[in-house]
C-alpha cells in the first residue's frame, strides 16, 4: 500500500498551481504522511505545493484521496463510524482491534463518527430546505397500494449539560433524558390468515432525531415523499395519542388515515392497571383482559363509562383515571380506524420481517 501511495514529483509543465488568492503555488517537494488504511498502516508520499503570496500550502493528492487534514482513510472511517453508532466508542475501538486489526484511539472512533453524522445531517438539511420549498422530485414508479408512516417519541438518557435549563417528569427535579422522535416509512400488501396486515419485507426506512416535534415532521414528511407518497393509493399515519404526533400529521399528512395502534392504546390499560393493583399480576391481568376486549372492538364508550366508574371508586387514582379516560375518548375515531379488518387493521410492529404481532402487556 506504501508503494501504490508513492507518487513521483510533477512534470516541468505541472510545477506550479493556482491559488485561491489569485498567484501561483509553486512545488516545493515530496512530503510524506502516515496514513491507516483498511489493510493496515502506510505511508503516503505525494507532492506539495507552497503559495508565496498567502502562505498557504496545498496537497492535491490528499484532496483526491479524501484524506485531507486526517490520517484516516475513507474506508476506515467509515468502518469507524458503523462501530460508532452501534454501541459504546470503546468497544468499537475494540471491534476494530479484533475485526480488522486495526489499532486506534476511542477518541479517534468518537470523532469520526461524530464527524461522519454531522455530514449525514447537513445533506439531509438541505433536503428538508428543498421539500419547504417544493423541490421535491417528480413521483415516478408504479403505485402504492398502501403507505405507512408511524412516528414515536422516547426519552434518551444524556450528560447533564445535555439538559441543563430542562426540568424533569418530576416536579422540582431536573430532567434526565431527551426526547428522540422516530419515524418509519413502510409498505403493506397482504394480510395474514386473520385479516391483519403484514408489513413488506424489507420495506422499512427509519428516520431520526432529537428535536422540535416542527423540525422532525419536516424530516419525516421528506422521507414519505422520497417513498413515494405521492404515488400511494392509500395512505395511513400511525401513531399514539400524543398531541404532537396529530398535529405534525394534520400538517404535513392532511389526506392520511390517521390511526392509533393498540399496543400503545393496551399499554395506558396496562399502566393504570400496576397502580390499582400493585404487586398483583393476576388481579392486573383480570382487569386489562376485560377492558382490552372493549378496546379491541371499537367499543370505546362503553371502556369511558367503566373507566370513570373506576374513578368514583378509587378517589386517591380518580385524577389519573379521568385521564386515561379522556385519552380513549378524545382518540375514539382513531381507535375505530384501527378495527378496520384487512385494510386497516393495525397492531403495533415489531422487527422488519414482515410479521404484525401484539406485544403482551
Amino acid at each position: 500500500m506504501t508503494q501504490l501511495l508513492a507518487f513521483d514529483p510533477p512534470g516541468p509543465d505541472q510545477r506550479q498551481l493556482p491559488c485561491a488568492c489569485g498567484y501561483p503555488a509553486k512545488y516545493l517537494g515530496l512530503r510524506s504522511k502516515p496514513v491507516l488504511t483498511a489493510v493496515g498502516e502506510a505511508q503516503c508520499l505525494r507532492p506539495y505545493y507552497w503559495c508565496e503570496h498567502c502562505h498557504r500550502g496545498q496537497l492535491p493528492v490528499d484532496v483526491d484521496l479524501d484524506i485531507e487534514d486526517t490520517e484516516l482513510s475513507p474506508g476506515v472511517r467509515r468502518m469507524m463510524a458503523a462501530v460508532g453508532h452501534e454501541a459504546a466508542f470503546d468497544q468499537g475501538r475494540e471491534q476494530l482491534r479484533l475485526l480488522a486489526g486495526l489499532t486506534v484511539t476511542t477518541k479517534a472512533v468518537e470523532r469520526t463518527a461524530e464527524t461522519i453524522g454531522e455530514d449525514i445531517e447537513r445533506g439531509q438539511q438541505q433536503e428538508l430546505r428543498r421539500a419547504l420549498q417544493l423541490e421535491l422530485p417528480i413521483p415516478i414508479g408504479p403505485g402504492i397500494p398502501i403507505l405507512y408512516v408511524e412516528m414515536d417519541g422516547t426519552g434518551i438518557p444524556v450528560v447533564r449539560k445535555e439538559t441543563e435549563g430542562s426540568a424533569g417528569k418530576q416536579n422540582g427535579q431536573p430532567a434526565h433524558t431527551r426526547e428522540a422522535k422516530l419515524g418509519c416509512i413502510f409498505t403493506q400488501t397482504r394480510v395474514d390468515e386473520e385479516g391483519y396486515p403484514l408489513r413488506d419485507v424489507d420495506s422499512t426506512s427509519y428516520v431520526g432525531g432529537i428535536e422540535s416535534a416542527e423540525e422532525f415532521g419536516r424530516r419525516l414528511y421528506a422521507e414519505a415523499w422520497r417513498r413515494g407518497w405521492a404515488r400511494a393509493d392509500r395512505k395511513v399515519v400511525l401513531g399514539d395519542g400524543a398531541e404532537w404526533i396529530w398535529n405534525q400529521a394534520d400538517l404535513h399528512f392532511p389526506e392520511a388515515t390517521q390511526i392509533v395502534d393498540l399496543y400503545h392504546a393496551r399499554e395506558h390499560l396496562w399502566d393504570l392497571a400496576a397502580k390499582l393493583y400493585p404487586n398483583d399480576s393476576p388481579a392486573q391481568s383480570r382487569w386489562v383482559m376485560v377492558r382490552k376486549d372493549k378496546l379491541d372492538e371499537g367499543k370505546i364508550e362503553a371502556l369511558v363509562r367503566s373507566l370513570r366508574v373506576v374513578a368514583a371508586s378509587h378517589p386517591e387514582l380518580a385524577e389519573e383515571i379521568r385521564t386515561e379516560a379522556n385519552y380513549s375518548e378524545s382518540n375514539q375515531e382513531t381507535y375505530a380506524l384501527s378495527r378496520v379488518s384487512k385494510t386497516g387493521a393495525i397492531r403495533r410492529f415489531w422487527g422488519d420481517r414482515g410479521g404484525v404481532q401484539d406485544r403482551p402487556g
